[in-house]
């Protein structure tokens, strides 16, 4: 409703609703929107947990057993930390983050895009990889066969007219399918899960690289705003929506943290059983096929394929919604055909190559590490000092607080991930 709207109708009793006529609002609203949101939902998920983040948990969940467990906590509560602020902070102002951060502190949203399309972009080469070695699983495919059908798979999913609801629906397809796949995995592997428990608060031992990595790769990044900007697309703006941006928030950091924790409960009832795991190989392929025999293998090959295709999908998506900061052009269609272009670009790479070389990969990890503090600390000045952008409104102290303490947490971990990037490129 605009200005002019507001002062024709005066100071009428229809111009204040009540409780109930709010209420009811937001419930039509929410009806209207529930694809939307959850596929924001979904979208933020499944981007968080990639076939690198599998293999990761994988290897780690070897490295220190049920004292891993401490790690996908603090994974989860950093996440929470860092996508319960940056949600209300971009669907508040109604504007994406690279734009939103140039209005805060010019230049830095072009940081922030150049930052964020890099890393995805080498990203992406490394998940159409990833779901060539799930197709490769699921049904004997060669892997580049395998990549090249994914990535032309989610290339079709941007060229429909109704590109934004169609990969809601995908999403949360794949979504779920990873979820009950990994369930019944965690179950039939028989973890231990008391000792799970106790060193979920309490781990015999503690490796800050590992949580550093962990962290990195699941809340950095294009992460850190693919739920956010998804909701901007389908409309989801403005103080008057708080509500549901934070309980799609909490259900997106919910359905993260089950599946990261389930996860690792299937990979750790194998190692507590004494199966030898080959890290050097792909020790999730061989936990998963360690747990369920043959169905298992296929099974990892769905998880990682879905977990793949679905982050190429949020890659791509997120990566792509920041360079409207560089053009006003970058919208509707136009952004769709852009979507396109970038995973075609990753596709090639992969084709080409083969496997996305090491080097850059780290590289490229390094720049994800610093995105998210870099990101942050934008994020934590406007929480705190800039109501303005945010048309007055005040985000939850708790939170700011909390989000402070993360960033300060971020930086160190960036800093230190960053030095050892450089030794391995001098090595």
């Amino acid at each position: 409703m605009s200005d002019h709207q507001r002062n024709e109708e005066g100071p009428s009793r229809a111009s204040t609703p009540g409780p109930e006529t709010t209420t009811s609002r937001t419930a039509g609203f929410v009806k209207a929107r529930k694809g939307s949101l959850l596929g924001a939902i979904f979208l933020m998920a499944t981007s968080a947990i990639g076939p690198g983040f599998i293999t990761q948990t994988a290897t780690f969940t070897v490295s220190l057993g049920a004292a891993f467990a401490f790690g996908i906590l603090l994974s989860i509560v950093i996440d929470f930390v860092v996508q319960s602020n940056i949600w209300r902070i971009i669907t508040v102002s109604g504007k994406r983050a690279g734009e939103l951060a140039n209005a805060a502190v010019p230049g830095s949203g072009y940081l922030l895009a150049l930052l964020v399309v890099f890393g995805g972009l080498i990203f992406n080469i490394g998940n159409i990889a990833g779901t060539g070695l799930g197709l490769n699983a699921m049904i004997g495919l060669d892997p580049k066969i395998g990549g090249l059908v994914s990535a032309l798979l989610a290339i079709g999913i941007f060229l429909v007219k109704r590109a934004g609801a169609v990969m809601d629906k995908v999403v949360v397809v794949l979504g779920a399918v990873m979820l009950l796949l990994t369930l019944y995995v965690a179950i039939a592997s028989g973890p231990p899960v008391g000792e799970a428990l106790r060193q979920t608060v309490w781990p015999d031992t503690f490796d800050f690289a590992m949580i550093t990595t962990i962290v990195g790769g699941t809340v950095g990044g294009y992460i850190t705003y693919s739920g956010a900007h998804k909701l901007l697309d389908a409309g989801v703006s403005g103080p008057e929506h708080i509500r549901e941006v934070t309980r799609s928030a909490l259900l997106g950091i919910g359905v993260t943290g089950v599946l990261r924790y389930l996860l690792f409960l299937a990979f750790l009832g194998v190692t507590a059983s004494g199966v030898a795991i080959d890290v050097s190989g792909d020790p999730a392929a061989q936990s998963f096929q360690a747990a369920a025999g043959e169905f298992g293998l296929r099974a990892f090959g769905v998880v990682i394929w879905a977990a793949a295709v679905s982050s190429v999908i949020g890659a791509a998506f997120t990566s792509v919604s920041f360079t409207t900061v560089f053009s006003r052009r970058m919208e509707g269609r136009v952004r769709d055909y852009a979507t396109v272009a970038f995973i075609a670009v990753g596709l090639i790479v992969y084709l080409l190559v083969g496997t996305t070389p090491a080097a850059l990969l780290v590289f490229a990890g390094g720049f994800n590490g610093l995105i998210l503090p870099i990101g942050f600390t934008i994020f934590m000045y406007i929480g705190w000092f800039r109501k303005d952008l945010l048309g007055g409104y005040q985000v939850n102290r708790g939170l700011l607080v909390a989000g402070t303490l993360v960033t300060l947490l971020t930086w160190y971990m960036g800093v230190m991930s960053f030095g050892e990037i450089f030794a391995f490129l001098g090595s």
